[in-house]
């Protein structure tokens, strides 16, 4: 019993009468989040809780609801977003004493099934700028070389750039709100600078000689910002046809790409996270986690590569493994792949022995050291008893 009193009269206030004193009184969201929560409430929330009291709202109900927002074949991304926006709203009654808890925290979701993202070769982001008409393939080059948000890029001001340094600052973004552009931070609220390949330092120097050096960096033929969504359907749209890529692609898979071409050149996750922006390393592993395949074998050979250094003289025994008896070394046998167990030689069975030797109880097998005299030449090496009394000795 946590003891708390809550006015009954608060808790007979309904979810329809809640909801824009919620939003009112939100002020740290941006204007595209409220916008995005309007038209949520306006198409998912309002329908079914609008009239029920706050109090009256119970957590079987709410699960009840989700599983039939599931059920009618609602995308795991938009019921995620549906009912985060529940939780936020019935979050901030709590948070104003209309009711002692959220009837929707802790309530369990799908996991969302994670689309492909579409990345493209260098060669490919060149016949898409191709392609495009010539006053935006300066901008489609940027958008692929540089990493950055649509809306970071059509907010980008000749001021925030230093050709010299070969840098951007990107500190504001635009959105598109009910039809208007609206001017605000980034979509993390943070600050960066980018630095630039040379060559887009040298696109953008003739771009500011051709559309002049003050203003905006990229914008529409009449010096208006740029909107992403006629640029998309009337210039991006018709080029990666004529490209002959892939219809699914996106201005964003640009910004894909970007990191797709950083790692394949080897570039730390942390560097990306700060071109990107991202407001976690978390993030950027989570979002591009699968780029780097071959990340843990680099870092075990670096790590032997450190240890060998520090000893030189350290022996480098042969593959395979070699029968130990009685007297001595014996033959010398190359295990096949199909027979071969993953593991740290010495300390677990690493292969085993010729067929017949092994049986099927290995993993009651028990270790002991070889006798000095029947160690193979340099290195340390570990016998197992099988039942059979065979020992076989591990490079």
């Amino acid at each position: 019993m946590r003891g708390d009193w809550i006015d009954p009269s608060a808790a007979r206030l309904t979810f329809r009468e809640w909801a824009p004193q919620w939003l009112s009184e939100s002020v740290h969201l941006k204007p595209s989040t409220i916008a995005s929560y309007e038209s949520i409430l306006e198409r998912h929330l309002l329908p079914r809780w609008g009239n029920v009291a706050l109090g009256r709202i119970e957590r079987p109900a709410v699960r009840s609801w989700i599983a039939k927002l599931s059920a009618e074949g609602m995308g795991a991304g938009t019921l995620k977003n549906v009912v985060n926006t529940f939780k936020a709203a019935l979050s901030a009654a709590v948070e104003s004493g209309l009711i002692v808890v959220s009837p929707a925290a802790r309530v369990r979701l799908p996991h969302p099934v994670r689309a492909e993202k579409t990345f493209l070769t260098a060669e490919e982001v060149g016949r898409l700028a191709a392609e495009a008409p010539t006053e935006y393939r300066t901008l489609i080059l940027f958008a692929a070389y540089s990493g950055l948000r649509a809306g970071e890029i059509a907010a980008l001001r000749w001021e925030r750039v230093d050709l010299r340094r070969a840098t951007v600052e990107v500190i504001e973004s635009y959105a598109e709100v009910h039809g208007e552009l609206v001017l605000g931070p980034t979509k993390t609220y943070c600050r960066r600078v980018v630095r630039l390949p040379r060559f887009l330092c040298d696109l953008l120097e003739e771009h500011q000689a051709e559309a002049g050096g003050e203003g905006l960096v990229f914008h529409s033929p009449t010096g208006a910002p740029f909107r992403h969504s006629n640029f998309y359907r009337r210039i991006f749209r018709p080029a990666v046809a004529k490209a002959g890529l892939s219809g699914s692609l996106r201005f964003h898979d640009l910004r894909h790409t970007c990191v797709a071409l950083l790692i394949a050149q080897g570039a730390h996750p942390m560097a990306i996270k700060e071109r990107l922006g991202h407001s976690s390393i978390t993030v950027t592993i989570d979002t591009y986690g699968g780029l780097f395949p071959a990340l843990d074998e680099s870092l075990a050979d670096g790590l032997d590569a450190t240890f060998r250094a520090s000893m030189p003289n350290f022996p480098r025994p042969g593959r395979g493994l070699r029968l130990v008896t009685d007297s001595g070394e014996g033959e010398a046998h190359t295990p096949s792949p199909a027979r071969s167990m993953v593991g740290l030689p010495g300390l677990e069975p690493g292969t085993f022995g010729p067929p017949g030797t092994v049986r099927r109880s290995i993993m009651l097998a028990r270790f002991r050291r070889v006798p000095a005299d029947q160690r193979l030449r340099g290195s340390s090496v570990y016998a197992i008893h099988l039942r059979n009394a065979r020992r076989v000795a591990f490079d």
